[in-house]
């Protein structure tokens, strides 16, 4: 099987490191060429430099004008990574985006136009997309077994140091922007487009920090209201990050949504997820009950993106249901 030719633009991101790593190790599926370093993602490269040991590192001409180069990576710092996305799209390469995009309705725009011209894999970094049991759940979903869905609630909270969020004030909606937009594609996927987005995001207000630190938006649909929060100030909020999905004959939560093999595995090894299905349409309801290890997001991500490229498979999220989430993530930062 012929290897990918594929090369990274940028180091800024907060999964610019963990996506070189899987490149790396991935070496039967991918010839990892080289990366580029673009201006102000100078910090976060400097903090992760070990991650690129042994691989070239290169402008982006040179990268984009590679010979035989059949795909990139875009990892800059998030305000970024539309700018880029579009001059490799140009070059007709096939591109993994990291989330969420750009602040830009019309550069968005641009980027999707262009690929769908040129008729490239465009598969971004909504990384939930990959979950095992998240993939169990919308299959469930769409055989009926949870009825009619009324709806979807998922947190992603964390709590990260002062610094980090004082940089959330540079987008709009804040933590809503940064990591929230993974939950828009969980509520989005499973429900489609909302009647009505009501951001609800702010900041708590200590620290000095006036950034929206805690993320909220609520979507109302014709049959009930779903909700997403998002937040870098909660005390073990890592553990509670869950997806409750609520329908007429079931309720299935999941939480926390994951943990990574990829990450600090002396720390995760032993962490489980629990899955709780309930079909019992009686009162003290128990249900089903069950857990799941740690699993590597970036593993399956990568392997999934591979598989575009080669022409293997045909990615679901396709470029209109991008155009169409990025707008909605957007609403929902109340941009």
């Amino acid at each position: 099987m012929k290897k990918i030719k594929i090369a990274q633009i940028g180091a800024g991101h907060d999964h610019a490191n963990f996506v070189a790593e899987i490149l790396k190790t991935k070496g039967d599926i991918f010839d990892f060429v080289g990366y580029a370093v673009v201006p102000g993602d100078e910090q976060m490269y400097e903090y992760n430099i070990s991650t690129y040991d042994g691989i070239r590192k290169m402008t982006v001409d040179e990268i984009l004008n590679y010979p035989g180069l059949d795909a990139v990576t875009i990892e800059t710092e998030d305000r970024c990574l539309t700018e880029y996305a579009i001059k490799a799209a140009e070059k007709g390469l096939n591109i993994h985006m990291d989330k969420p995009g750009s602040e830009s309705d019309e550069d968005f725009d641009k980027l999707i136009d262009i690929a769908k011209e040129k008729n490239i894999v465009f598969h971004t970094g909504y990384m939930y997309r990959y979950n095992p049991e998240i993939v169990k759940l919308k299959e469930e979903i769409k055989s009926g077994k949870l009825g009619e869905i009324y709806a979807v609630e998922a947190q992603m909270n964390c709590i990260h140091p002062v610094g980090k969020r004082k940089w959330l004030g540079n987008y709009p909606g804040g933590m809503l922007y940064f990591l929230g937009c993974h939950l828009v594609d969980l509520v989005y996927d499973i429900l489609g487009e909302p009647e009505e987005v009501i951001p609800l995001s702010t900041s708590i207000g200590t620290d000095d920090v006036t950034a929206d630190d805690f993320g909220m938006a609520v979507f109302k649909y014709k049959n009930g209201v779903s909700f997403i929060k998002s937040t870098a100030v909660e005390i073990g909020g890592f553990e509670r990050r869950q997806l409750v999905v609520c329908g007429t004959k079931g309720t299935v939560e999941i939480k926390p949504l994951e943990w990574l093999s990829n990450d600090l595995p002396d720390v995760v090894s032993a962490q489980t997820t629990t899955v709780r299905k309930a079909y019992d349409t009686s009162w003290h309801a128990k249900g089903e009950e069950y857990t799941t290890p740690a699993f590597g997001r970036y593993d399956i991500m990568f392997e999934t993106f591979a598989s575009y490229v080669r022409g293997e498979k045909v990615n679901p999220f396709d470029y209109e249901y991008e155009r169409r989430l990025h707008k909605l993530v957007l609403k929902a930062c109340g941009a």
